[in-house]
Formats: structure tokens, sequence, C-alpha cells
């Protein structure tokens, strides 16, 4: 083949078009199977398939490793081919594709005739198409499609910024990004979709770029650069049919579609929807000790504590799997009475082992550690110490676990045992994202680049694994760098949120964004990571939001208990967590729709409500389960804005004894709340279910079929 074109810039940022050359066919498309078309073109043979989730493009010659991203290989349907005059149509029962040859173009349409998606159709005054709807570049492989006038497009991870992407150009690629304040990201996923629906997904552990009507490349167009030898694209289509609402949710049926290729969260156990309590961090026994008393003593209702990772690990030597002998020279004294106290522990891990610690020799010398390809030696990661500044332990240099190797990975997986046998019941799975130079070498060939991605898959999954292996109380991970497929290790949370009201904004928007992507489990860190603000309202609107989340956790740089704060603030988020308690059956309902179908416990309005296009814009506020809709308040003098879609809602406050006010949809309400009061509507006419509250979710009754006993429907 010959040289490939580069994807080079003007001073504009776009692309040089001119250079790069679309992809043509060679010949005319031809059936080599029952279900499965050639391609043969100028950039290599192609596959092409219709499954009742869609089409599916892919490259002749395909990656040799398969990390098993996609766990439902969807079955091809039989295929009728068509042959005229430089067009050809594929057909099957559901769907038919008219290809053009010259250029390679793709039309797709439903089996009444309508056209749901086709490739760009960026056109220019000298040749017909602007930005190539399929090509192959020195970069990967470029695939574009047509974005009608204002169309939106939503997915691609965990991302801070606008849940819809029109607009932005988006890249899946994981960081320690530090913050919830730029495009970077921890959780990243080459999946979008438009409510239109149809969606694109790259299966692929490269990185992925997504101009997404991003104007210096095509302000008409969705350009998807997929930068892996090999092209795998699934192009997922809705099928609009009926819900038991008498809707069409095409939204839910691309999630839908997208989790059943890669995968669904499993059920997790019902302590993990009780309020998890961290800090950064317990200095050591005494204080952890001491602060669990206190939540007992003052009624809070709990059911995880957490040893972060300077709590329990000597920061020079971990992370080994033992805690640090001068502070905890006997751990399972100080587990057994945090036990006594009915909490459920978590212990923080991640997968790098420090060049002090006696196990880099060992793992270095059994290649259990990603190599350095220039000395053949462990790689040694060197921290950004910038990155620690006068508040985090600078940390030592350290080897990087290699997932790849089968020794290394089932080592690294059974080595939990002892915590789980001495009573530990979840795992915090932090890092993850420091594969970060091509020098670095797996065993299995892939340098750091290529490995990147996947690495937190293959990490996530290990751990996940040995919590399944090992757990007495139920398999529950707590993870912050994922990739494709993490959502089966079940939950999630944002990383790093700056302790201010936009890091709460973004740290929402986080959740609802991977939410979107096909992950539905997650929390954020209430009340802010980075800086100790104790700042009241802060706190008390992020813990009046986060209540209304698949997990919540009190986590940041200082003390995250309500005591720590006024008294006003104190009362006001007591009284939140113990709305957290009544509302586990319903929260249990929302966990089980996720399983069975990939919705998130969060719903963004766009997925909530994609028939009422005036709702999408309102992204800030969100479905929590069928039924409740919860308008975050990011204003530190309570001012809130929601939409109410169209109905009847009545405001949501079981400790009132007067009866809800209804409240018209189909408009926007201005709210002013005082400290204590939320803007948190239901539907008129709907149940809510609310369980007794307890001091943890083990002391809470149950019923017949083992769910938390309904004590009350709301409202009355």
């Amino acid at each position: 083949m010959t040289q490939l074109p580069s994807l080079r810039f003007d001073s504009a940022n776009t692309p040089a078009w001119n250079e790069v050359d679309a992809i043509s066919l060679t010949a005319e498309p031809r059936l080599v199977s029952e279900t499965r078309a050639v391609l043969e073109s100028d950039s290599g043979d192609l596959f092409l398939e219709l499954s009742n989730l869609g089409l599916r493009l892919c490259s002749t010659s395909q990656r040799s490793l398969d990390y098993g991203l996609i766990v439902d290989e969807p079955d091809p349907m039989a295929l009728k081919l068509l042959n005229e005059d430089g067009l050809s149509t594929l057909s099957s029962t559901d769907f038919s594709v008219v290809i053009q040859h010259h250029p390679l173009t793709l039309s797709v349409f439903d089996a009444s005739g309508e056209l749901l998606l086709k490739t760009a159709d960026d056109g220019h005054f000298v040749r017909t198409n602007r930005v190539p709807p399929l090509a192959r570049t020195a970069e990967g492989w470029l695939i574009s499609f047509a974005l009608n006038s204002n169309e939106p497009m939503y997915g691609f991870g965990e991302k801070w910024s606008s849940l819809n992407k029109r607009g932005q150009l988006i890249r899946s690629f994981n960081h320690d990004a530090l913050g919830v304040n730029a495009e970077i990201s921890y959780k990243n996923t080459p999946f979008g979709w438009s409510p239109e629906g149809w969606g694109v997904f790259a299966h692929t552990p490269s990185a992925v770029t997504h101009a997404v009507g991003f104007a210096p490349w095509s302000q008409r167009s969705y350009c998807c650069l997929v930068e892996d030898e090999c092209l795998d694209i699934f192009v997922l289509l809705a099928s609009g049919e009926i819900t038991d609402d008498d809707a069409v949710n095409k939204p839910a049926e691309l999630i839908g579609a997208y989790t059943q290729l890669t995968g669904r969260a499993p059920m997790p156990p019902r302590w993990s929807g009780g309020v998890i309590l961290s800090k950064a961090y317990y200095r050591d026994a005494d204080e952890i000790l001491a602060a669990a008393r206190e939540v007992r003593e003052q009624g809070m209702p709990c059911d995880v504590i957490t040893f972060d990772g300077r709590a329990w690990q000597d920061t020079n030597t971990r992370f080994a799997f033992e805690w640090d002998a001068a502070r905890y020279p006997d751990p399972k004294l100080v587990v057994d009475q945090l036990k006594q106290m009915n909490f459920k522990i978590c212990v923080w891990e991640y997968p790098l082992v420090s060049v002090d610690h006696p196990w880099f020799k060992e793992f270095a010398a059994k290649g259990w550690l990603l190599r350095d390809s220039r000395t053949g030696e462990a790689y040694e990661y060197r921290w950004d110490q910038q990155a620690f500044g006068s508040v985090l332990t600078p940390l030592p240099n350290s080897g990087i676990v290699d997932f790849t190797h089968p020794d290394a990975y089932a080592f690294w997986r059974d080595a939990h045992k002892p915590l789980f046998d001495l009573g530990v019941d979840m795992i915090k799975a932090d890092f993850g994202e420091q594969l970060e130079d091509e020098h670095m070498l797996a065993s299995n060939g892939e340098n750091g680049l290529a490995l990147h991605n996947v690495y937190a898959y293959l990490y996530n999954r290990c751990v996940f694994e040995a919590a399944e292996k090992f757990s007495q109380s139920g398999a529950f991970l707590f993870s912050r760098s994922s990739w494709t497929g993490c959502q089966r290790f079940n939950s999630q949370w944002g990383g790093d949120p700056q302790a201010d009201w936009e890091g709460m904004m973004g740290n929402l928007r986080g959740g609802l964004a991977w939410g979107l992507s096909g992950a539905p489990f997650y929390a954020t860190d209430v009340g802010g990571f980075y800086k100790d603000t104790r700042n009241d309202a802060l706190y008390v609107r992020w813990a009046q939001a986060g209540i209304f989340s698949a997990h919540f956790r009190l986590h940041g740089i200082g003390a995250r208990e309500p005591w720590s704060y006024s008294d006003e603030a104190a009362d006001a988020v007591m009284s939140v967590l113990k709305l957290r308690y009544r509302l586990q059956h319903y929260l249990r309902n929302a966990m089980q729709q996720a399983t069975h179908s990939g919705m998130p416990v969060q719903r963004a309005m766009v997925l909530a409500f994609p028939n009422e296009k005036q709702a999408w814009a309102f992204e800030n506020q969100f479905m929590f389960g069928d039924d409740l809709l919860v308008a975050p308040c990011f204003d530190p003098n309570g001012r809130v804005e929601c939409y109410l879609p169209h109905g009847e809602w009545v405001r949501f406050d079981p400790e009132s004894a007067d009866a809800p006010e209804v409240w018209q949809g189909g408009q926007v309400h201005q709210l002013s709340l005082a400290l204590h009061e939320t803007a948190v509507f239901a539907r008129r006419g709907v149940g809510i279910p609310l369980s007794a509250v307890a001091d943890y979710t083990d002391a809470m009754p149950s019923d017949q079929s083992d769910d938390y006993a309904i004590e009350q429907i709301w409202p009355n």
C-alpha cells in the first residue's frame, strides 16, 4: 500500500481535506456468505453486515488481541444484493443500505424506505465530498456521517461540559484529569448517539477522536477518527418501537443496543446504596474509629467507612496489599471494631508497585510489570510531582502491573483474598490512566499507548473478579478510570472535583454523560474533593443532589461529616441522608431496570423525555428513576430554574404534612430555596414507595422478596 496521507492541520485547526482521498470501491460488492458482503476498495477489503441492531462495517484484517469488550455479538441477517450503475443495494428484513462506489458512501433506510442515516455529504464546489465519507490516513480510519441542522449528539463517556456535544472536539482517551474543568476525563468510551435514532460505536481499545459538528472540521458532519490499524464500526439503529407508555424512546433503545453488545452492570449489593463515608484521609486507627463512633452517636445513617490510600498503606512502599505496620500492628482488631459498629469496610488500591518495595524486583523478574522497550527492564513510572501540591504526599517511582500477563493477573486478583477474609467489603480501585509512553511494553506485545485505554478495563475486571470470588457481602467495585465494557464491573465515581459551584456542576454533568454512555451507576465526591472550603451552602446543595444518584459518597480533602459544618448545614444534610434511606426501595427498582436495560439511575432529560425537545436544554436537571425529577441548586442564594415536562407534577417533600401543591408541566419555573429545601418533583398520581429509616441498610426491614419493606406510599 502507498504511504497514507496524514491529517495535517492549518492555522484554523482544519484538516487539509484536499490531501485525504476518500475510499472508493475497486469492484462491485459481492456476498461471501448469506449474511456478509465484501467491499473491495483501494484501501483494502471491508466487510459489511446487517443485524437487528443496525450495521457493522469492518476491515477484513482484525486485531489478533481480543480483550473481550464485546460480550454479545449480534446475529447477522440474511442479505440480498443488487448491483447496478455504480450503486449497490444490500437489504435485510429490517434495513437496506445503498452503497455508492466512487467514492464509497452509505445511505441506510428502514424497511419502509425512510432514510435513517447517511455518510457525510459535506460537499465542495470543486469536488463531490469536502469531508471524506470514509478514508484511511496515517493516524487511522476516518468515517464521517451527515448531521441535520441543529441535530444534537450525546454520549462519548464522562465529560464535564454540556451533554449535547454538537460543536465539540471530543477525544476518547483516558486521563488522570486532576479535576472536572477540561475536556480530559477518567472514563471514556467511543460511543455517541443522536436522538434521531442512530449511534456509532467504534470497537477498539485505541484512542478515538470525535469531531461532532465541530466547525473547524465540518459544522454539518460527525467525523470519527479511529486511531487503530483495524476498523470495526457498529452503526446502531433504533427501531422506534412503542414503549409501555405509548411513546417512542430511541435514546433508550440505542443505549440498550450498546449495552447488549458490551454488557450490562450486575446488581450491586444492597448495602452499597447506603451512605459511603470517606475523606483524604483518616490518618490512623484512632481517628477512623473516633469518626465511626461519632457517626453512630450522632444518628447519621451510614453503611460504609473508607480507608483511603494513605489511611492504610505506607505511601513509600505502596501498593502491596499490606497494612502500614507502624499504624496498624493488628488491623483485624480495627476492622472488628468497625464491624461491631455495623460498618462495611472500603479500602483503596492502585495498580502500581513502588520501587522501594521488594515486590518491584520480584515482579520484574517474573515479567509481571510493564517493561521499558529501550532497556528491557521494568518500566519505572515517575509521577508529575506538581500534581501533589502542598496537600497530597508525593509518590515514589513505581512499576505498573501488567494485567496482560496471565500469572500477574491471577496473582493480583487472588492477593485480595486476605483483605476480604479480614472483613473488607469493598474496593476503591483508583488510577489506571498511567500508560502514557510508547516505550512501555506489555507481555502480550502491546505498547503503552496501544494498551492505554483498555488497561482500565483489564484492571477493573481483575479487581471485580476478586470481589466476586472472595467478598462475603456481595461483589461491589468502585472505580475511577473506565473504558468500553467497564459498566460490567458495576459502579464508578467521578474523580477529584474542585470544591466550588462549578466543580459540583461539572461532577454532576460527568455522571449524567457517563449514564448517557451506557454506565448506569455513578457517584460524585459530595462536598468536592480539592480544597477544604467549609462552604455550608455548597456542601448542603451537593448532598441534596447526591442522594438522588445510584451511589452516594461523602469525600474530600478535609472532614465531610455533617457536624464538621455549621449547625444549620448539619441539620439540612442529616435530613437528606435520612431521605436517602427512605428511598432505598425506590432506588433498588431503578437499579433493577439498569441491569436489564442499561438505563442509568440518573437520566438526563434527553433520555427521560426524548419526545419533548424543549426539555433537552435543561442539562443540569435529571430524572432519578422513573418518577422523580431533580433540579439541583447551583446558586449560593438558593435560586433554581427548572423545566417541568408536560403533565402535572407535585413537589416531593415526605416530611410535610400538607397536601402537595400541583405544578403545571410544559413550562419553566423559578424557585427560591431555603437551605433545607430542594427542587424535587414527582409525577402527579404516582406513588413513591418509602422505606423506614435506619442507621444502616442491614437494619432496615425487608419484605418477602428480600427487598426493602415499604413503610409508606407518598403521598398518602
